[in-house]
């Protein structure tokens, strides 16, 4: 049973009662759904392009881009510490025995040139489609034909204990406090960004220095895949060279609590 509220007994308002169809429901929405991302896309652009936002640039741009701001920063710093360095050099009532102290603890921080003998390795990835050189090996995955953080870590530690008195990875020196770190197939240090081939170049006496190299077990782990993938390996003898001092910053970064 139904009243004269829910039915009208007149032919005045005959659409009230029927109920919207499916279709004009889903139109409706689908011209909401336009309306609201078209409101979206203009407050997001706010009258700009934002095909050329650099929030949508990719990553490796934006990380090549950071590593290029970090060089030149490196290089402005390493100026101005050369600046303040010759400013103290004139008179800070120091003595003799005081200077020659400080000369050879900036020496040891590696923060000055360093030239002597050297010798420089070279590491480089495999060719993509390389195969098993020798039988008995398995067929290379991806992971065997690329430099990894451990292999670029065992070369520097082989040549510290050759006794290097000096090691530049890339363009960079190589004090205390630095980290050799990959992330990918790319080389992160200090800051900055490197892609293979990776060079290292170590002053000391080159005797010593290959006879690390070849003692260090992880190189000889290393030479393996050289051997049956491709990795790449060179050794050169460079003669006299003369390394850079260290210019970037010496401050300590170190995590802290949170409170």
């Amino acid at each position: 049973m139904s009243n004269s509220a829910d039915s009208p007994q007149d032919g005045s308002s005959p659409a009230r009662g029927r109920r919207l169809r499916p279709v004009r429901v889903l139109t409706v929405a689908v011209f909401a759904l336009a309306g609201l991302i078209f409101f979206t896309s203009f407050n997001t652009a706010k009258g700009t392009n934002i095909r050329t936002d650099t929030s949508l640039l990719k990553l490796s741009d934006l990380i090549q881009e950071r590593s290029r701001k970090n060089g030149a920063l490196d290089e402005s710093n390493g100026s101005l510490r050369r600046e303040v360095e010759s400013f103290a050099e004139r008179d800070d009532g120091s003595t003799k025995a005081q200077d020659e102290k400080l000369a050879a603890l900036e020496k040891g921080a590696g923060t000055q040139q360093v030239k002597g003998e050297a010798i420089t390795v070279t590491l480089n990835d495999a060719p993509p489609d390389a195969t098993a050189k020798l039988p008995g090996y398995p067929e290379p995955q991806p992971d065997y034909l690329v430099i990894h953080q451990q292999d670029l870590q065992a070369v520097v530690n082989a040549l510290w204990q050759g006794g290097a008195k000096g090691i530049k990875v890339m363009d960079q020196r190589l004090i205390s406090t630095s980290a050799v770190r990959c992330v990918g197939n790319t080389l992160i240090l200090q800051g900055r960004v490197y892609s293979p081939p990776y060079k290292i170049t170590a002053i000391g006496d080159p005797d010593r220095l290959n006879k690390a190299l070849s003692a260090s077990p992880a190189i000889q782990n290393y030479m393996v895949y050289v051997n049956v993938y491709g990795l790449g390996w060179k050794v050169t003898q460079d003669g006299t060279v003369t390394l850079p001092g260290y210019s970037g910053t010496v401050d300590l970064h170190y995590a802290q609590p949170v409170e």
